[in-house]
């Protein structure tokens, strides 16, 4: 708690047109902020790059997965196979891999679908039926005609009187704390 309110979000700078939105981004990343974040009504070309997004981690995710269900599919047919109810059929041998194959791979298939779900739900915070955003009572037309740019609290730049006069710097139309 700050004296008494919340803890902050983070400032969220409001702009009216996307090129203000898209330069304030890119001075923001180049003045050393990078907990950023931007809302816009439609796609803006560029932005992604110029808050500073990385590539995510759900491919490891999907590949682990994919992994995971490989030899899970695999040492539970071999382990039924030539372990737990070994039968010698035809004379082959009790852990006869070609056999395993269709359901390994099928398993692999499973197990990468669900951890890329799931992984997915995680990484991106999901669900989140509420958001600080949301007490922002101008926040409404980051769905209509207004772009706005978040400076998260928790970037190691962020510092409340700098954060805020660097951006009255930017010229946006308003700018509003964001609290918890």
């Amino acid at each position: 708690m700050r004296n008494g309110r919340p803890p902050l979000y983070g400032l969220l700078a409001e702009f009216e047109y996307e090129a203000d939105l898209l330069a304030a981004a890119r001075r923001a990343q180049a003045e050393g902020y990078r907990a950023l974040d931007a809302y816009t009504p439609f796609p803006v070309e560029g932005l992604h790059e110029a808050i500073g997004f990385h590539h995510t981690r759900l491919p490891y995710v999907v590949l682990a997965g994919g992994i995971l269900g490989a030899l899970t599919g695999f040492f539970l047919q071999l382990y039924a196979a030539a372990i737990d109810y070994p039968q010698n059929v035809g004379g082959r041998p009790l852990n006869s891999w070609p056999a395993f194959i269709p359901i390994t791979f099928e398993l692999s298939i499973l197990g990468a679908s669900l951890f890329a779900v799931f992984g997915l739900l995680a990484l991106n915070g999901l669900p989140t039926p509420y958001h600080p955003l949301f007490n922002v009572p101008r926040f409404e037309l980051a769905s209509r005609d207004r772009f706005f740019l978040c400076i998260k609290s928790k970037d190691p730049h962020f510092d409340l009187l700098e954060t805020r006069r660097y951006l009255e710097s930017l010229s946006p139309h308003a700018i509003s704390e964001v609290e918890w």
